[in-house]
């Protein structure tokens, strides 16, 4: 079934959509141009490679399950989900949502590389070593195997003789360490110091020519360095390069086209949506490599022409009429779910979501989450509550630093409630605080079939929630803070998130038709 006739049908059945279904951002002008930045939305961390005439991006993921995920592009602008390299995050009771959580942690700064006819990714997830992953397809399956060590945003880099490299540094000192593998990258045979920047992470390694290329990010900047040298022991030179808050981004490195042109990819922090990846032509000046163009030269520029040219536009999956066997590519749970309390088979056409135990929000497993986009995007969720018992918390809403929802509950006599809630995460094992609301926030349902929506208004920083069961919406408590913030709530961008948890040892269900995302107000 399309999303519009979805709408169609939802309408019929007396839940009508203020209007169509929409796209995500669309970064394509349609003119040959493209503007800034090409995902609109929470894909840190970037490493980004080219195979031939396709393009694959590798993003940070943290607690996300499945973890790790690839997109591909044949022109850098237009980007589909391929996979993920996870199926689900090891580690410790934690990754499941038993004996605490794992928000800011998890997956980070993922490195791709295509060597001998293989995808192979090196990432380290906190407090773990640094693992190695190789398929021959990169939708996988993914053969992993642990290092003996942790490498702090680990670079990989394979030189022209196939010889394999990891580059490490951690912000807190700077030192750039040079990790030298065996012919099957089990092993690491070597580490030597190579290189030393105030504060430097984030390393890409990249070879053009005789030269090699570091790139860092240094965070307590938000900027970026580029070193050269002849060899990868050095002795390497520095520059400054671009910056986050002036000229486009802070971490990333550049990537070679088809026809030798180069293109740079570097992430820039936003406060509210999180950290969105910029794309730039890059120039070459005396050796080194330059964001932007001559005439324009050492920033990231708002629009520019596509660096090829003749693909047709395309996002990343959104709406979901929940009617495959699987999931679609877009969707991640809050950590590694119970499988045993979701399904897309119980009831065909719905995704039934179990309740799970947990006293709240943030401690709820099977919160299945979706990115949210900007510059404003909303989503209505289509909710069957007939399967809701007493103590269930069922709904939709925002996971992220603030956590606002609208939960469906089952009072004593029977009758179905709509109640705004959330709460604010403050860090470093602080209690969560109530999200303060002054207007009503309670509403009665006169049935279990029921819409709610949520709005994401990055240009403004706030969201909103509200519900309809008969075409006309109506707003359900106040207006909420859309902020990100890397030392609090989950380490990214709000994110859409669909629950259904109860305190006690036992728990209803709820049943979800369909949802709808939209870039329309």
């Amino acid at each position: 079934m399309t999303a519009t006739r979805l709408a169609a049908a939802l309408c019929a059945a007396g839940l009508c959509l203020a209007s169509p279904p929409a796209p995500a951002w669309q970064s394509d002008n349609g003119d040959g141009s493209y503007t800034n930045p090409p995902l609109n939305a929470d894909y840190p961390d970037p490493d980004i490679i080219r195979v031939g005439e396709d393009f694959y991006f590798a993003t940070t993921t943290f607690a996300n399950s499945p973890g790790l995920r690839i997109l591909h592009s044949r022109d850098l602008v237009n980007w589909r989900i391929a996979g993920h390299v996870l199926p689900r995050l090891e580690g410790g009771p934690a990754f499941d949502l038993k004996g605490g959580s794992v928000y800011r942690r998890g997956v980070f700064a993922p490195s791709l590389r295509f060597h001998d006819g293989q995808f192979i990714i090196a990432f380290t997830m906190v407090g773990q070593h640094t693992r190695i992953c190789r398929a021959a397809d990169v939708a996988g399956p993914w053969r992993c195997h642990a290092l003996d060590r942790a490498a702090f945003d680990p670079g990989l880099f394979f030189d022209t003789d196939g010889s394999a490299y990891i580059a490490t540094a951690i912000g807190s000192d700077g030192t750039v360490t040079l990790l030298s593998l065996s012919p099957d990258l089990t092993t690491v045979t070597q580490a030597r110091k190579i290189h030393h920047i105030p504060g430097a992470e984030g390393s890409k390694l990249v070879r053009r020519g005789d030269w090699y290329y570091l790139f860092n990010a240094v965070p307590r900047r938000l900027a970026m360095t580029i070193s050269r040298a002849r060899a990868l022991t050095g002795p390497w030179e520095t520059i400054p390069s671009i910056n986050s808050a002036q000229t486009g981004g802070h971490q990333g490195a550049i990537v070679d086209l088809a026809d030798g042109r180069w293109w740079g990819f570097v992430m820039q922090d936003k406060p509210s949506i999180g950290r969105i990846t910029n794309l730039s032509p890059i120039f070459w000046k005396d050796d080194w490599p330059v964001w932007g163009t001559p005439e324009a030269p050492g920033r990231v520029p708002a629009v520019a022409r596509k660096p090829v040219q003749g693909q047709a536009p395309q996002q990343p999956a959104t709406s979901d009429e929940f009617d495959a066997p699987q999931l679609g590519l877009q969707w991640a749970w809050n950590h590694n779910p119970d499988d045993s309390r979701w399904s897309l088979a119980a009831r065909p056409g719905f995704l039934r979501l179990q309740a799970t135990r947990a006293t709240t929000f943030w401690s709820a497993r099977n919160t299945l989450t979706q990115k949210g986009q900007g510059s404003y995007s909303r989503a209505d969720v289509a909710l069957d509550l007939q399967g809701l018992v007493r103590g269930d918390h069922c709904g939709f809403g925002v996971i992220g630093k603030v956590n606002a929802h609208i939960a469906a509950t089952r009072l004593d006599d029977g009758s179905l409630q709509l109640e705004m809630g959330g709460q604010v995460d403050q860090g470093d094992g602080k209690p969560q605080t109530e999200l303060p609301i002054e207007h009503p926030a309670r509403a009665a349902l006169p049935g279990p079939r029921v819409l709610l929506r949520t709005e994401l208004d990055f240009t403004r920083e706030r969201g909103r929630l509200s519900w309809s069961v008969d075409g006309r919406w109506q707003t359900l408590g106040d207006e909420f803070a859309l902020i990100y913030d890397w030392r609090t709530g989950t380490f990214q961008g709000p994110q859409y998130a669909l629950f259904c948890f109860n305190p006690g040892a036992t728990g209803g269900q709820m049943d979800v038709d369909a949802f709808l995302f939209s870039d329309r107000r």
